[in-house]
């Protein structure tokens, strides 16, 4: 068994700090690094594609609204037009520093209510993945299992990883519970780390509702803005490895 661990960083914007990249970055095996839309001015994003190339982490385009204020995390009725050009200018924004740096994008993942949206809004889905299907490489997706971005991902030919959560509350329908409902996000290091085990292994998840949810999952996440993050993600390596289960990248391309 194996599975990558991933972890969002570069959320930093001018003098405003978010998470603790330094520590994470030992921890995680992909690095979604924002693109300036929702977080991360140009000079923390520099920052951090050198940090995770010097660590060996492999850099993902955390793509998303063009909505700062709300973090990326409110909907946004645009055009798909518009988000077409708009993931379009971050792919190319980010890889252009990674490249800088000796690294380079390997993956991308839509970030808050994009990731949300992209679930079941089959325009924006569609969107997003021309404008990765048109970058210089096609890259891997990252989303949801059974999302309409990997369904049109996987049609467009392009690599598709799927992604659970240690940290987030599930509906029993397998989607992700909205952050604001109560319990959205799980703090206890020690439930986190076992829900993590049980994802990989067991491949399934118990919702809210107490249902058992089947899910599969090729990369596991742990939000670098979550209160404690670092201690959650020490917690989750240590359980995946007392588990057998071997922390590695996913394959690239398909």
């Amino acid at each position: 068994m194996r599975i990558d661990l991933n972890a969002d960083l570069g959320e930093s914007f001018g003098r405003w700090r978010l998470g603790d990249d330094e520590a994470l970055l030992p921890l995680v095996t992909s690095a979604n690094i924002a693109c300036g839309f929702h977080a991360g001015d140009p000079a923390t994003l520099v920052r951090t594609c050198a940090a995770a190339a010097a660590s060996g982490v492999r850099i993902g385009a955390q793509v998303s609204y063009r909505d700062l204020a709300g973090f990326g995390r409110r909907f946004m009725d645009v055009s798909a037009e518009d988000l077409y050009a708009d993931v379009l200018y971050q792919l190319g924004a980010l890889d252009g520093i990674a490249r800088s740096v000796g690294s380079r994008v390997s993956y991308v993942k839509p970030h808050g209510a994009l990731y949300n949206a992209v679930v079941h809004h089959e325009e924006q889905a569609a969107a997003v993945i021309h404008a990765v299907a048109a970058a210089a490489e096609r890259l891997p997706v990252l989303g949801l299992p059974g999302s309409a971005l990997l369904a049109i991902a996987h049609d467009c030919g392009l690599r598709t990883v799927a992604e659970a959560f240690a940290d987030r509350a599930y509906t029993s329908e397998g989607t992700l519970v909205p952050r604001s409902e109560p319990g959205a996000v799980l703090d206890d290091p020690e439930v986190v780390a076992a829900r993590a085990v049980r994802m990989v292994r067991d491949g399934e998840v118990v919702a809210a509702d107490g249902a058992v949810v089947s899910l599969t999952a090729e990369s596991l996440c742990v939000h670098g803005d979550s209160p404690g993050a670092v201690t959650l993600a020490h917690h989750v390596r240590e359980a995946l490895d007392a588990a057998g289960i071997e922390i590695t990248a996913f394959t690239g391309h398909g």
